[in-house]
């Protein structure tokens, strides 16, 4: 129970002492599905003025794990947040603490800490839904998303759930790829794509080989001190609180096909389909069928929904039960992104 003081003066002499208002941990938040009909995201909203949203999910982190493990995402709105550094405090009350970007595919800008900028893609460009670092042997099993800055139109962060996703895959190319699983190519240096001195924060080739050996990544030096890299990985996954068995993968999100018409086109005319910035294959190398991959992309899509940003939002994924990406803008932009809970792709690949 939380006692909120009377406000104004101070007591006048004489006068009938009014006793302080007592206020359930309960009542100090309202919370339910942002829209009836939709799987995610769990709202939480303060009902009281200056409800410090750090301490109260530390003293609620029990109930909020359920509710994240329940719906796979947790809109916290109405709170004041207002900086990265509050922003970074939200991030340890509800875990161990925000984590370095590593093994990139995507750029960001560090803007305190472990913080990010959301991807620096330009404005005008679709960031098509996936689970963040689903191909890495090390990925985040928290995200966090904060608003400090909406933009004037557009730039949601489409979520969806990933459990909604598998369903809408038939069983036959669930068990093809549980058979097959997914070969990973990125190639680094070729004008496209992240260099590999960013994607590994080296430049000493002898520590990108012994991080690529000590997980399973083969790796080739081309001519011009240029990198490419190959992995298999599954595309199936155990979630480690829930047990249960999830589509996590970066298979679709790499392939060639999913980029914009533009960026496909410009690609395919001047590299083959093994030295792409980034592209995927059956574990055998063979081509994924384009029917399975328009299946796959439109089971993504289907499970989206979206909501407008507002300015101190921030977002809580379960990184292995929800999917996101990213709408077209314009105007300034600023969403932040946190990466919580370090988990290995071998503890739960299956």
């Amino acid at each position: 129970m939380t006692a909120i003081p009377p406000s104004g003066n101070r007591p006048v002499a004489g006068a009938a002492r009014r006793k302080p208002i007592v206020v359930s941990q309960q009542n100090i938040v309202s919370e339910r599905l942002f829209e009836p009909s939709w799987e995610l995201p769990w709202l939480v909203e303060p009902n009281l003025p200056g409800v410090d949203l750090v301490q109260w999910a530390a003293q609620n982190s029990d109930k909020l794990e359920q509710k994240l493990l329940e719906h796979g995402a947790i809109l916290f709105r109405g709170f004041d947040v207002q900086s990265v550094e509050r922003f970074n405090a939200v991030i340890g009350s509800l875990s161990s603490g925000a984590l370095e970007y590593m093994f990139r595919a995507s750029p960001r800008t560090r803007v305190g800490g472990n913080i990010y900028t959301s991807t620096d893609y330009p404005a005008d460009q679709v960031i098509f839904p996936h689970n963040e670092h689903s191909y890495s042997p090390r990925f985040p099993l928290r995200l966090f998303f904060y608003c400090h800055l909406p933009s004037e139109t557009g730039g949601e962060t489409p979520i969806g759930s990933v459990r909604r996703v598998k369903s809408l895959i038939p069983a036959q190319i669930i068990e093809t790829f549980r058979r097959k699983k997914i070969l990973y190519v990125r190639n680094y240096g070729d004008g496209f794509g992240l260099p590999w001195q960013s994607v590994f924060q080296t430049d000493d080739r002898a520590e990108v080989e012994a991080y690529c050996a000590s997980v399973g990544i083969e790796v080739e030096w081309k001519d011009g001190n240029r990198l490419r890299t190959r992995q298999v990985g599954s595309a199936l996954a155990r979630h480690p609180r829930t047990d249960e068995e999830v589509w996590f993968n970066h298979g679709t999100f790499f392939h060639v096909t999913t980029l914009p018409a533009a960026i496909r086109d410009s690609l395919g005319a001047g590299f083959s389909a093994m030295d792409l910035p980034t592209n995927t294959f059956y574990g055998d190398g063979s081509p994924i069928e384009q029917n399975v991959l328009e299946t796959l992309r439109a089971a993504y899509l289907d499970s989206l929904v979206k909501f407008r940003w507002q300015r101190g939002d921030v977002l809580m994924l379960d990184n292995m039960l929800s999917v996101h990406g990213r709408e077209p803008y314009s105007g300034p932009r600023k969403i932040y992104t946190g990466m919580a809970e370090a988990t290995a792709g071998s503890d739960v690949q299956l």
